[in-house]
């Protein structure tokens, strides 16, 4: 069935716009904190949000859609999405919402949710709070409104987790770690861990304005972090976007390394001890074909799912693996977290350096790329991809990368755009391909 508000990543937009309104946030909260009240007792959402301008508008809003049908709630203030999926299972909490568009400008906002176990919502749960956003919900008798609570001490409780996480054995002594927190969800709890273990931190990214969120700096924007890097003479440098799902590192030298090489980083160092759950990792179609090659070398199994991180999740659940995620740094470690967590993933990392005893540059980069191009084609209407002419020229391609390359070309989930993707040992024959079909989906449009 064809979602009308939620995307691959809950309901995101433009605020004060479209679905990112201060009313859609109340019927979101009417509508999500009706769908999970079950049984007598007193229900509770936890509410979280990253930096943005708007979070205190959305925040207000879905306070009292929650409080309006008999749900309390929880206020942690500025925090990362895994640190609300966290509290939202640590405080058996009903369900848990972060308000936040991730690595998006400022402008835009979005609402995440979280049921009682941490994870995000099913397809089925979604589909039923669409239907009674646009219906009629029943709201709770006058002596039975939910009340509102702030708690203070979440940053301590998300940094005590986080810390639980690296290995008890080991510190971050001698390491100097630039954090890029994107003046986002993670300004206080990234520095404040890394530093309790021993790092010699150099923050930048941490002075939040409401407005400067994600602006040319975090995961998105790495040369921020890499420049910093090399200044402060740093062993390495870690870059999170605005809620710290997200993760992407550079070197001693300032070289990025992205999602791809981090998994494969992790994924090796937890075979070597082990740890490793079903004998691989699951990543998106995007993921470089280099990573699968390198994986089928050390005998680690790679399964692929569509873009998002919540099929890679799903992925993960129904064959046992407990590693995952996305190039753009989406990394997902099961043994801890409920979802993405760029201060959990960074920590495995950071640990597996250690381990090593090695620069950053040597540990991390674990096999070459295969030459990769990414182009978007936007169009106004129809179905691009269903042409016969488009159909052509793709089959053509997808015989030409026979054995040598991949081709993956999927619509947006959240605009009129197609992405065309492809790779393969000769860059210009992946440049070739890459343009006849954007040229041929600008034709059929």
């Amino acid at each position: 069935m064809a979602r009308k508000y939620f995307g691959t990543d809950g309901i995101r937009g433009l605020t004060n716009a479209g679905s990112m309104t201060a009313q859609m946030a109340m019927k979101v909260g009417m509508a999500a904190g009706r769908h999970f009240l079950r049984g007598d007792h007193r229900h509770r959402v936890v509410i979280g949000k990253d930096t943005r301008l708007s979070g205190y508008m959305l925040e207000s809003a879905l306070q009292a859609g929650f409080t309006s049908v008999g749900m309390d709630v929880t206020l942690v203030g500025p925090m990362p999405t895994p640190a609300v999926a966290m509290l939202t299972k640590s405080m058996r909490a009903d369900m848990g919402v972060m308000i936040s568009a991730s690595h998006n400008p400022f402008a835009d906002n979005g609402i995440k949710l979280f049921g009682p176990d941490g994870f995000k919502l099913s397809d089925a749960d979604e589909l039923a709070i669409e239907a009674a956003i646009d219906g009629d919900v029943p709201l709770a008798p006058a002596g039975e409104i939910g009340r509102a609570k702030r708690i203070e001490d979440a940053r301590g409780r998300y940094i005590h987790f986080a810390k639980s996480t690296f290995p008890a054995d080991m510190t971050l002594d001698g390491l100097k770690v630039v954090v890029d927190c994107a003046n986002g969800a993670a300004y206080q709890v990234a520095p404040d861990a890394l530093w309790e273990l021993g790092a010699d931190v150099v923050a930048i990214g941490v002075k939040p304005n409401g407005l400067n969120i994600n602006d040319r700096i975090g995961s998105t924007h790495p040369e921020a972090m890499a420049a910093a890097v090399v200044e402060h003479g740093a062993h390495l440098g870690i870059a999170l976007d605005g809620d710290a799902d997200r993760l992407i590192v550079v070197d001693e030298k300032g070289r990025v390394v992205d999602g791809d090489q981090l998994m494969a980083t992790i994924a090796g160092g937890w075979a070597r001890q082990g740890r490793l759950a079903g004998g691989g990792l699951v990543a998106t179609v995007m993921s470089n074909l280099g990573l699968e090659r390198h994986l089928a070398a050390q005998g680690i199994g790679l399964i692929r799912t569509k873009v998002g991180d919540r099929y890679v999740l799903e992925a993960m659940r129904a064959r046992g693996f407990n590693v995952g995620g996305e190039q753009s740094g989406h990394i997902i470690l099961s043994d801890y977290a409920t979802t993405g967590d760029g201060l959990v993933a960074a920590l495995q990392v950071l640990a597996e350096i250690k381990r090593q005893g090695a620069p950053a540059s040597e540990v991390l980069h674990r096999f070459e790329p295969l030459p990769q191009l990414l182009k978007n084609v936007r169009f106004a209407g129809g179905k691009p991809l269903e042409a016969e002419a488009v159909k052509a020229v793709i089959a053509q391609a997808e015989a030409e990368l026979a054995g040598t390359g991949r081709l993956v070309i999927r619509p947006s989930g959240t605009e009129p755009v197609i992405r065309v993707m492809a790779e393969g040992d000769d860059r210009q024959q992946v440049e070739r391909v890459v343009d006849r079909i954007c040229d041929a989906v600008r034709s059929a449009a």
